[in-house]
């Protein structure tokens, strides 16, 4: 089963390339963006983690720390920090997410198709 999710996305300062992205679900953000403030701000994202990239929001994620926070945001609250964010961010749909985990078999060996003509015996 596949979920809708979307990223929205703020960078504090349009010259440098850090942005802090958080994950919401698109339905009740686009409802409280367009002023439904009666919506728990816990059911328009889909964790209250802020994520924190230097290379824009294509590139690898990882949390915000509090300092971070403080420093842009003037707060580490993450209920504050995600207002900001929804408020002044733009969201970027995103592909389903499958919540389907798949077990690969290790021992079976490294999965990696070798189309060099070597067949097998080279991995």
């Amino acid at each position: 089963m596949a979920r809708e999710l979307t990223k929205v996305i703020y960078k504090p300062d349009p010259q440098k390339t850090e942005e802090y992205i958080i994950i919401v679900n698109p339905t009740e953000y686009k409802k409280w963006i367009k002023g439904d403030t009666s919506i728990p701000l816990a059911e328009v994202v889909d964790s209250f983690q802020v994520f924190y990239s230097t290379s824009g929001n294509q590139g690898l994620l990882g949390q915000a720390s509090k300092q971070q926070l403080e420093n842009d945001f003037g707060s580490s609250k993450d209920v504050d920090v995600v207002e900001i964010i929804l408020k002044k961010g733009k969201d970027q749909p995103g592909d389903a997410i499958s919540t389907q985990t798949f077990i690969t078999n290790a021992a079976r060996g490294s999965s990696v198709i070798d189309s060099k003509g070597k067949g097998l015996t080279g991995i």
